[in-house]
């Protein structure tokens, strides 16, 4: 059983909520997460679709997971979503997340928070993280940490009018 708490504005609640299923990945492509993590993919990641039913799963993917929903309570900003694994696969080893990794996933964490946390805060959070990368990355690690750097630069370079109507 996987229970999900997304919030209601995200893209994984509107989508459980309308079709009653969904694809749970396990993926250590920490350039997927980071842009996915604030809705900035330049090209949809290859998928192939699973036999039998409409969904799909990401090819350099892990591990997967079809869910289907079981119970979806949204009476709090975030939601509770119950879900049951009615399939699932191994494509390819997952061996974890390195120092790098790990300090991509928390600078995209903190990427998609800045309309919560203070400036100062983020800023503080990902100089502490940035070592981690720059001793410990690969190339794919470095792009990531990169990218999530220059998109908190210019979510800060943005008029607040711009940031506080959500485009930002």
């Amino acid at each position: 059983v996987f229970t999900l708490r997304p919030f209601q504005t995200s893209t994984t609640y509107r989508n459980l909520k309308r079709t009653g299923v969904g694809v749970f990945h396990v993926t250590d492509d920490v350039e997927l997460l980071a842009r996915a993590a604030v809705g900035a993919l330049t090209s949809p990641p290859a998928v192939r679709q699973l036999p039998g039913t409409e969904a799909h799963v990401l090819v350099d993917a892990c591990r997967w997971f079809l869910l289907r929903v079981d119970e979806l309570d949204d009476q709090a900003e975030r939601t509770t979503i119950v879900c049951r694994p009615v399939l699932s696969g191994d494509q390819r080893p997952f061996f974890g997340l390195n120092r790098a990794k790990h300090a991509v996933v928390e600078a995209a964490i903190l990427a998609t928070r800045l309309h919560l946390i203070p400036r100062e805060e983020v800023e503080r959070q990902l100089q502490a993280l940035r070592p981690l990368v720059e001793k410990t990355a690969g190339d794919a690690e470095r792009r990531a940490f990169a990218f999530l750097e220059v998109y908190v630069a210019e979510h800060y370079a943005r008029p607040a009018a711009v940031v506080e109507a959500g485009h930002g």
